[in-house]
């Protein structure tokens, strides 16, 4: 019997490593690729055409979700699961409307995925129970939400020229990467603004945000400065009483007894 083959698609190493590790740990299954960004993802998968794609959804150059769709649009039959911590709804039908057919949380246990990863591999669909919850919700707050504006969508080639321009690229970073000339990504450029309302490149950073085209990791928050100077502070036992040394001293404390 054939392996069930696996494409890893995560911009994080480590991540792969180890979802890599985990894969192969299940006999009969291999993983068969890797890839860090979006447009790499689709490029490979057309290559290798594996039996199963599992897919982030923050991966730089192009997005998880752009990706499943323009991998969708070649080849209809392949199966994706989505392996993410973005619990957006909107990102989340966009997904289904693509045909993801799987979608496990990142803070799902890894028998989670393991079973997700089986029920694909049977011809069936598997979604976290997350994404019902996050389906439900989104129904109810468009029910009493008013009415959103009616913004014109932007094309799929808008919407890569989009993700770039946030990302901080130019428009000659764009043009090599997208294959086009200067004189074009210019041009999506401006009618992207024009398209959206939008009079600066950080409007539109913060409308690709909005809209699940790109994603801010945010850091672990860093210690107060005061908080970490009380912690390196010498403790002095109970019964001591701490007396400066001289200058030349490499300590400048020295607990001495009290009598």
């Amino acid at each position: 019997m054939s392996a069930f083959r696996v494409l890893l698609a995560d911009d994080h190493p480590i991540f792969r490593f180890g979802l890599s590790s985990l894969l192969e740990s299940h006999e009969g299954w291999e993983v068969c690729g890797e890839a860090a960004d979006g447009r790499d993802t689709v490029e490979k998968c057309r290559q290798l055409k594996p039996d199963l794609l599992i897919l982030d959804i923050c991966m730089p150059e192009l997005n998880g979700v752009d990706a499943a769709r323009q991998i969708l649009k070649h080849n209809p039959d392949q199966v994706i699961l989505v392996l993410t911590a973005v619990d957006s709804e909107q990102v989340v039908r966009d997904c289904l409307a693509a045909g993801i057919r799987g979608w496990v949380f990142k803070s799902d246990a890894a028998d989670d995925l393991m079973t997700a990863v089986e029920a694909l591999q049977r011809h069936k669909t598997v979604f976290s129970s997350r994404v019902s919850d996050l389906i439900l919700d989104g129904y109810k707050q468009h029910r009493t939400a008013p009415a959103a504006p009616n913004i014109p969508k932007l094309s799929p080639r808008e919407r890569e020229v989009l993700q770039l321009v946030s990302e901080g690229k130019s428009s000659k970073e764009i043009a090599v990467s997208l294959n086009m000339s200067l004189a074009t990504a210019e041009t999506h450029r401006s009618n992207i603004l024009r398209k959206l309302d939008l009079h600066s490149i950080a409007e539109l950073v913060l409308y690709a945000v909005r809209n699940g085209i790109i994603h801010v990791h945010c850091p672990p928050a860093l210690p107060i400065p005061e908080m970490v100077a009380e912690r390196k502070r010498p403790v002095v036992p109970a019964g001591y009483a701490a007396f400066r040394k001289p200058r030349n001293s490499p300590a400048n404390l020295e607990p001495q007894g009290v009598n």
